[in-house]
């Protein structure tokens, strides 16, 4: 009999119409797929669990990695009630009515506790997180929500200082695999039979950490291979097709990966700064925006070290718009990996900001008489422009010892060259220039 015989043989009453990952969730916390930050011996959400003590709190983590299993078992081992909703289509009036349940199961002959969860909590807005605020204080109900997004960013202040923030981690391909393997030899809510090696090995590197997705391409492949009488890699291809990375546009993915491509070139690593430009764009990021952040870079981190850097990327740029996608994209890769490559200064960007602060604190503060201009003949009376020397006339083109800064701020510095690159020379250069002025000066 074939493998795909035996994937689907006498298996045809056993998929249901449920869907494999919702017959395939966990029911106690070992039969949970990864987490073992959280839930291993002695983790913190498994002592809390098991000392019975369990506070209100919001899982954060990308799809599929089991936050709403979790909650559900958290009202299992607890004993408690347990109520959904979801922020998407929940409103105040939704609220009151699970509040109600509670309230009302709370003072009943066998008093119950409750656990609310609410799936895509961040889509709730300040005034339906805070008509939570009462109940989760007084303990009539446990809190737990679920989000993909950033808690700090998402949740009021008022109703996150009474949670307890979990995150949960995409799952590691040995977890997914674990986890393909556990379906198919379970007869009782599994799909049963066998899929090569090959193929799971497939699935699980598609389903990108996410149990949920694997599942449903493991189910979808079963039903395939029972089809074609065959495990052909042509077809299991044709039903991942290209997979999608985890990338919102919108969401912490998005400004992290952006960060770890930044941080890679600031910290000279063409290899992953590459890597995270390939993620970024394959995760669908306008290559625009990559090509400003690309010029921001050269700006900020290279600098004056070496300034063809803020050449070459304004170039990238034109080229992707000229080329498109995906030829122009190369362009942007070119950039990223000069970047990376090249020596660092963050001098100019420093000395900017530095300079910005000093205008704030001191305010307006007189331009010099001998630098003002002065292009009537009232200016010039009243000493506009007297005693300027004009540096092209002196010796070396400079003149040595003028003063250009107010009076105020004189002996001030706020351009440091670091010695790498062009700003070597550019340093030993102004620190001639300026002991010359401080010589003359004094």
């Amino acid at each position: 009999m074939s493998a795909a015989a035996q994937a689907g043989g006498n298996r045809r009453g056993a998929i249901g119409p449920r869907p494999l990952a919702e017959r395939m969730r966990p029911r106690t916390l070992d039969e949970v797929s990864g987490q073992i930050h959280l839930l291993g011996p002695g983790a913190p959400l498994r002592s809390l669990l098991e000392a019975g003590s369990v506070p209100s709190m919001v899982f954060w983590g990308p799809p599929g990695v089991g936050k709403t299993t979790l909650a559900r078992l958290i009202a299992q081992y607890t004993q408690a009630q347990f109520l959904t909703l979801s922020a998407v289509l929940a409103g105040v009036k939704d609220i009151r009515e699970a509040v109600a349940q509670a309230q009302a199961l709370a003072g009943g002959l066998s008093p119950q506790g409750t656990v609310l969860f609410i799936d895509e909590i961040h889509r709730f807005n300040k005034s339906q997180q805070d008509a939570l605020l009462p109940y989760v204080e007084d303990g009539t109900l446990t809190l737990i929500g679920a989000t993909t997004e950033n808690p700090s960013f998402e949740l009021n202040a008022a109703l996150l200082s009474r949670l307890r923030v979990f995150v949960l981690r995409s799952l590691e391909l040995d977890d997914i695999l674990a986890l393909l393997q556990r379906a198919l030899a379970d007869t009782e809510r599994g799909v049963g039979g066998e899929l090569p090696e090959a193929w799971l090995q497939r699935i699980a590197e598609a389903a990108d950490g996410d149990a949920r997705r694997a599942l449903v391409l493991l189910e979808t492949a079963v039903e395939l291979a029972r089809a074609q009488d065959g495990t052909d890699a042509q077809v299991l291809e044709r039903l991942i097709g290209k997979g999608l990375r985890r990338f919102d546009k919108q969401g912490e993915n998005f400004y992290d990966q952006i960060s770890a491509m930044h941080k890679s070139v600031r910290g000279s690593d063409p290899d992953a700064a590459i890597y995270w430009l390939a993620r970024m764009l394959d995760g669908g990021c306008d290559p625009h925006y990559i090509a400003r952040r690309v010029l921001r870079m050269a700006i900020e981190d290279i600098g004056l070290a070496d300034p063809r850097a803020q050449t070459l990327c304004l170039e990238a740029w034109q080229a992707y718009d000229r080329l498109g996608s995906p030829e122009g994209e190369l362009a942007l890769g070119q950039a990223v990996l000069y970047l990376a490559c090249a020596p660092k200064s963050n001098a100019g960007y420093t000395a900017y900001n530095q300079a910005r602060a000093l205008v704030e604190r001191t305010g307006s503060l007189e331009v010099p008489m001998h630098i003002r201009n002065a292009p009537t003949r009232l200016m010039k009376d009243l000493g506009y422009g007297q005693g300027y020397r004009y540096d092209h006339d002196e010796a070396g083109g400079n003149a040595a010892g003028q003063q250009f800064l107010p009076d105020a701020l004189v002996g001030t510095e706020l351009y440091q060259p670091v010695s790498r690159g062009l700003e070597i020379k550019i340093g030993d250069k102004l620190k001639a220039l300026r002991s010359r002025r401080k010589g003359e000066s004094q």
